[in-house]
């Protein structure tokens, strides 16, 4: 895949620090090693059970005992004490991989974080947000998944991943955090479309309401955005039929970011696209926090944790 060749060389070109929490996992082993041989970035790996037999290039940090853990704790300490934490649980806290790494994230020792092989979305999500933090102006982290084709086209969905059912203003804020994360990863300007059953108007519900209400709250986010709905998918995407149906829309007919009405439409979607289309699906690349630490599908392949820290890298 074009796109994601050149995300390969733009992270190496970064040498960028990733930490990978769980190096029980095989398939994170295999992706710490190709990370270092083709040096596109330098890998830590936190110890899980006993130590994994890998490069001795590759960094190795047992979690329980390693000589930041006491300052990542008084970090985690400060950050979560309006919550009632006390300094003996947030010392216990640290000390599990997830949280650990994202205090490394957090505390400047590694640039970002990839974790979900076999973390639920959840967990990771807790330790990136106790840990790391929203960034100025956020209340919202969501995702992005980054579509790529052997034809070299890449289009990004958001979100198939975090917010079940977003509130408009929620929905702006993914909109509006999903075409930088396009922007960040493929150089493309972002033409971001609001999808729905619904293009302009053609049908009215509550549904539809909403996604208009995100649209206009987007646009004064961002008013040099290039956006536009509700646009029915085909609507965005073929330009015949966008101009047929939305005609005069700088964005219908050729989109690059496709923003989902909720998450029921944006798993789907994408995971259709991946399945049926053929494309590469990477992510979900996690935005609305000050630093990256990304999850992942439990069901990934190595090549998806080698291709998610080069993401982690290019975001950091």
């Amino acid at each position: 895949m074009k796109i994601i060749e050149e995300i390969r060389e733009k992270a190496a070109s970064l040498k960028k620090t990733i930490v990978l929490p769980r190096s029980s996992d095989e398939r994170v082993i295999k992706a710490a090693e190709f990370l270092s041989k083709e040096n596109i970035c330098r890998v830590v790996l936190i110890k899980n059970e006993k130590a994994p037999e890998v490069n001795k290039e590759i960094e190795i940090i047992d979690s329980t005992s390693n000589k930041k853990l006491e300052k990542y704790a008084a970090s985690f300490f400060e950050k979560r004490k309006h919550k009632g934490i006390t300094q003996e649980q947030a010392m216990t806290i640290v000390q599990d991989p997830l949280f650990y790494s994202a205090s490394m994230v957090s505390e400047g020792d590694a640039d970002g974080c990839v974790a979900g092989s076999v973390s639920t979305t959840g967990d990771v999500l807790r330790a990136a947000i106790q840990t790391i933090g929203l960034k100025p102006g956020s209340n919202v982290v969501s995702s992005i998944f980054l579509m790529s084709f052997e034809d070299g086209r890449a289009f990004s969905y958001g979100d198939c991943a975090v917010v079940p059912y977003p509130t408009a203003e929620q929905l702006a804020i993914i909109a509006v955090d999903s075409a930088a994360s396009h922007k960040a990863l493929t150089a493309e300007e972002p033409k971001v479309a609001m999808l729905s059953f619904s293009t302009r108007g053609s049908a009215r519900h509550e549904r539809v309401d909403l996604v208009e209400e995100a649209l206009e709250l987007a646009k004064k986010q961002d008013p040099l955005l290039k956006i536009d709905g509700t646009l029915q998918f085909d609507a965005a995407m073929i330009d015949s039929i966008g101009k047929r149906k939305a005609p005069g829309s700088e964005v219908a007919g050729n989109a690059n970011v496709f923003i989902f009405p909720n998450l029921d439409a944006g798993n789907i979607g994408y995971k259709i696209t991946e399945r049926l289309a053929g494309a590469t699906a990477t992510g979900p690349v996690i935005q609305g926090l000050v630093k990256p630490m990304m999850d992942l599908s439990r069901g990934c392949s190595w090549e998806d944790i080698v291709n998610t820290s080069c993401v982690a890298a290019l975001l950091a």
